[in-house]
């Protein structure tokens, strides 16, 4: 006895036709899809790791004051690498060229460096309200960070201080970021002569735009 039901055969595209080129498309598609949901879980991955090493930077109890934090970005975060490429350079024959480890470590040290000379955002750990929030951090979630309120400081200027993201979290939007317009006020009395006006762009830079 025949048996009537047949096996269905995969259908086989000419590959010029048109259904084998939606298929084509729709497999790239896929691909550049995946590639990018890599590269932004690798990218998530190292920003956990950065904001991490300031999650270990809050002190156990208070603040860190603005040349503490200095010295943690200064001798710490920027020299985290030093070892490691020292140990690259005496693994290296005379005459021999830089490995590729050794080029990119020398890359990233003088980029973090340059960033810090000219100005890097860094969470805002002078501030108790953000401290406060940072401690309940969980070490993953990376959009947490963004409760967080960040300045902006810069090894060229180590005295002075912006505010360069005032924080989504409703308690940091209630605190005025008043610190460095203070500090600047304190050490300059001919200010407090001056109208509010010509303070005016300084605060709104200083405040960024309150995110509702």
């Amino acid at each position: 006895m025949v048996n009537s039901s047949r096996s269905k055969k995969e259908k086989v595209f000419h590959p010029d036709s048109r259904k084998a080129g939606q298929l084509n498309r729709m497999q790239l598609r896929k691909a550049k899809v995946a590639e990018a949901a890599s590269k932004r879980t690798k990218k998530q991955s190292a920003q956990a790791d950065i904001f991490g090493f300031f999650y270990h930077a809050i002190p156990p109890e208070s603040t860190l004051s603005l040349e503490e934090l200095h010295v943690i970005v200064r001798d710490v975060w920027l020299t985290r690498h030093d070892e490691e490429l020292e140990q690259e350079r005496a693994a290296r024959r005379k005459g021999r060229p830089k490995s590729t480890k050794e080029l990119k470590l020398e890359e990233i040290k003088l980029h973090e460096s340059e960033e810090y000379r000219t100005g890097i955002d860094v969470p805002d750990l002078t501030h108790e309200a953000t401290v406060k929030l940072f401690r309940k951090w969980d070490q993953k979630e990376v959009a947490y960070i963004q409760l967080l309120r960040f300045i902006r400081i810069s090894g060229a200027d180590p005295t002075s201080t912006v505010v360069s993201k005032p924080g989504e979290h409703h308690s940091l939007k209630e605190s005025i970021p008043s610190q460095a317009l203070d500090e600047a006020m304190a050490t300059d009395n001919t200010l407090l002569t001056e109208p509010p006006s010509r303070f005016a762009s300084t605060i709104m830079m200083m405040d960024g735009p309150l995110l509702s």
